[in-house]
C-alpha cells in the first residue's frame, strides 16, 4: 500500500514513515503544499495523509483541488481543539480526520479502517434501489441514469444505506462499520456526509429517523421526512 504524507513537520514525517514502514506501507513524505498537490495528482497512492497548515498551499485548498479530479482517500491532520478545521475538511470531502498530537497506533487504526472500506468493495454485487444504481467493483454511481461523482466515504455510506434500504441505520452503526469506532456525542461527520449525499442524489431518497439515524427509501411513494 502506498501512502503519501503531506506535512511540513519534518520530524513528524520521519517518525510516521518509520512507523508505517514497519507495518509494510510504502510511504513518501512531501513538506510543501504545492509540491504535495503535484505529487498527489500523479496518482498511484492508496491513501493521502494531509496536514491543514502547510507552506505554499494549505491543506484545504489541496483537498478542494484533489476532489475536483480524484476520489483517493484523504485523512486530514488538524490542530487539537480546532473543530472548525474538521468541519471544513469533511465538507470538502476528507474521509476522516485526526487531531494533533496523536498516538501512532490510532493513526494506523484510522488508515486500516479507510483502506478496508476501499478494498472490500470488489466482491460485493451491484445494487439498484429507487432510481440509484451502485457498482462496488467500479465504484460508480448513477442516479436516474446519470453518473454521480462521490467521494470515497460518500460512496461507502451510500452503499451501506442502499443495502439496508427500507430499514433504519443508526449513526453508531455507520460509524462502527465505516470508521471502526463509536461516534462521540459531538462527532457530526456522518451527518455532514449524508447532507452531501442528499445534494448529489436527490435528498428525498434518504430519510432522517429522528434520534436514530437514516433510512434509504425503497421507492418514491414511500416519501421522506427530515
Amino acid at each position: 500500500m502506498r501512502v503519501l504524507v503531506i506535512d511540513d513537520d519534518v520530524e513528524l514525517c520521519s517518525l510516521l514513515k518509520e512507523y508505517l514502514q514497519r507495518e509494510d506501507y510504502n510511504v513518501k513524505c512531501v513538506y510543501d503544499g504545492r509540491q504535495g498537490l503535484d505529487e498527489a495528482r500523479q496518482g498511484g497512492y492508496d491513501l493521502i495523509i494531509l496536514d491543514v497548515m502547510l507552506p505554499g498551499m494549505d491543506g484545504f485548498e489541496i483537498l478542494k483541488r484533489l476532489r475536483a479530479e480524484s476520489r483517493a482517500p484523504v485523512l486530514m491532520l488538524t490542530a487539537r481543539g480546532e473543530d472548525v478545521d474538521r468541519i471544513i475538511g469533511l465538507e470538502l470531502g476528507a474521509d476522516d480526520y485526526l487531531a494533533k498530537p496523536f498516538n501512532p497506533r490510532e493513526l494506523l487504526a484510522r488508515i486500516k479502517a479507510i483502506l478496508r472500506r476501499s478494498e472490500g468493495t470488489v466482491n460485493r454485487g451491484r445494487i439498484e434501489v429507487n432510481g440509484v444504481s451502485l457498482d462496488p467493483a467500479t465504484r460508480q454511481v448513477h442516479t436516474d441514469g446519470q453518473p454521480v461523482e462521490l467521494t470515497t466515504l460518500e460512496f461507502d455510506i451510500l452503499e451501506q444505506l442502499m443495502r439496508s434500504a427500507g430499514r433504519e441505520l443508526s449513526r453508531d452503526a455507520l460509524m462502527e462499520s465505516l470508521y471502526g469506532r463509536k461516534a462521540s456525542p459531538f462527532d457530526r461527520s456522518i451527518d455532514m456526509h449524508v447532507s452531501h449525499l442528499r445534494k448529489k442524489i436527490a435528498g428525498d431518497r434518504i430519510k432522517t429517523i429522528r434520534g436514530v439515524g437514516y433510512q434509504f427509501v425503497k421507492s418514491p411513494e414511500n416519501g421522506a421526512q427530515t
